[in-house]
């Protein structure tokens, strides 16, 4: 049973509040902002408790999602509908952004009404919700020139416009024509990567955790089957097919697939609703197919006038045809820097001295496979020592590799049964983030 729903921005502006019994007072949104905010450390526990009232509490979008509750209710249960509530409001509102919930207010509470009664929770199914919600999503899309590069001479579209945005999918389940709304459906291959390099170059850990989302803006679907690699092997189990070897270790799925003909022909079938849902999740441990995306090649030493020199050369180690985006370098200096010059090799690239995080943040905004980039910084660190030189180090990489999957894992096909009488678009899009990528100087 839940009293009270809020949301709170990441500075403690109320975003949004319903209180659904009225047993406790107006005072219990600055209550939980001053304990999160005491706590040392920047991951407090989920789970709080002042007299009889639990606050429970995740974080999304930057955003705090908080029930309160009584001592007799399932903290696992509040939170797993405060994670559903937070996706549905992203379904219907295009977006998870402290904007989209203030341009949504009405939604989100008409939301809030049919999801719980008197604090019970009822239902968090997005086909039995969109007969009920009769608010429309408020989205604000800004103008971009970018959105003109999509249209030819006399309006006739252009090869770019075969290629779906970044930002395609981020529109109400719901949206009508005039907000961009389609018959379409969005299969997305999200990994993330945690590397450990150690300062010989050596890969001392590589794991790799993705999942296949799967989000649906077709009003009525009956079934989808996704084509996986006929090569993909689960375990140590003996590897399949004639291509390359494609394997993870381990995989779990949604709970509406059907695995009947997964271990024949790699096939997932589903019926989804409107909305995303992940509908597979899998791991690799310490197994990577190919080598680590990126080479760091290091030189750190003291000149004649006791400043702290750091030569980094960075390969990008992608086929010719790939490109990483939004890489930023963070480089850990020692204690007592002040001050920082210097040389890099290309004008798109910037660097910045962060005194409170004591670290030099290497931007480069885009860096093609199979080349490389090299940055001199020159920093002025009072009392430079031996000692002080080896608190430099290591380096962690932070980057994005579209249309790149480290494990390998391919989309083969993508099928609606039956075919959709309207016309209907398929997009299938991959990408590979950096969850943890340390190299070691």
């Amino acid at each position: 049973m839940i009293r009270q729903f809020f949301i709170l921005s990441s500075k403690g502006d109320p975003l949004l509040f319903k209180d659904f019994r009225g047993e406790a007072g107006d005072d219990v949104v600055n209550v939980f902002y001053r304990r999160v905010t005491a706590l040392p450390g920047d991951q407090p526990p989920v789970v709080m408790a002042l007299r009889d009232l639990h606050f429970l509490h995740v974080r999304q979008a930057g955003l705090y999602w908080v029930a309160t509750t009584t001592a007799d209710a399932s903290p696992f249960t509040v939170i797993e509908f405060l994670n559903r509530l937070a996706a549905l409001v992203k379904d219907y509102c295009g977006g998870l952004s402290e904007k989209s919930v203030q341009m949504n207010f009405a939604l989100i509470y008409e939301l809030l009404d049919e999801v719980l009664d008197y604090g019970y929770i009822q239902t968090t199914s997005s086909d039995m919700l969109r007969n009920f919600l009769q608010s429309e999503a408020v989205s604000s899309r800004p103008f971009s020139l970018f959105d003109l590069s999509n249209v030819g001479l006399f309006g006739a579209d252009t090869q770019q416009s075969k290629v779906a945005p970044s930002s395609a999918a981020a529109r109400p389940i719901q949206a009508g024509r005039e907000q961009g709304g389609r018959s379409e459906i969005f299969v997305d291959v999200v990994e993330r990567m945690s590397v450990v390099v150690g300062s010989n170059g050596v890969l001392m850990k590589a794991d790799v955790e993705g999942e296949i989302r799967v989000k649906c803006f077709m009003p009525s679907c009956s079934e989808i089957r996704i084509g996986l690699n006929e090569e993909l092997s689960i375990g140590k189990s003996q590897l399949r097919g004639y291509g390359a070897a494609v394997r993870v270790d381990r995989c779990s799925f949604h709970q509406g697939v059907r695995l009947d003909e997964f271990d024949s022909h790699r096939i997932l079938r589903l019926c989804p609703s409107q909305g995303e849902q992940t509908v597979m999740q899998y791991q690799l441990t310490d197994d990577l197919p190919t080598a680590p995306p990126f080479r760091l090649f290091p030189t750190v030493e003291r000149d004649g006038t006791g400043r702290l020199i750091l030569f980094l050369k960075l390969r990008c180690d992608l086929p010719p045809k790939s490109s990483a985006v939004n890489v930023c370098a963070s480089v850990p200096v020692p204690k007592g820097a002040v001050s920082l010059s210097q040389e890099l090799s290309s004008p798109d690239q910037s660097a910045e001295l962060q005194l409170q995080n004591r670290a030099v943040a290497w931007q480069i905004p885009r860096l093609a496979g199979g080349t490389q980039l090299s940055a001199l910084f020159k920093l002025d660190v009072p009392g430079l020592s031996s000692a002080s030189m080896l608190e430099v180090g290591p380096v962690g990489l932070s980057f994005e590799l579209p249309k790149f999957t480290a494990t390998g894992l391919q989309i083969r096909f993508l099928r609606l049964s039956p075919v959709q009488p309207a016309p209907s678009q398929r997009w299938v899009r991959y990408v590979t983030h950096s969850d943890s990528y340390s190299i070691r100087i």
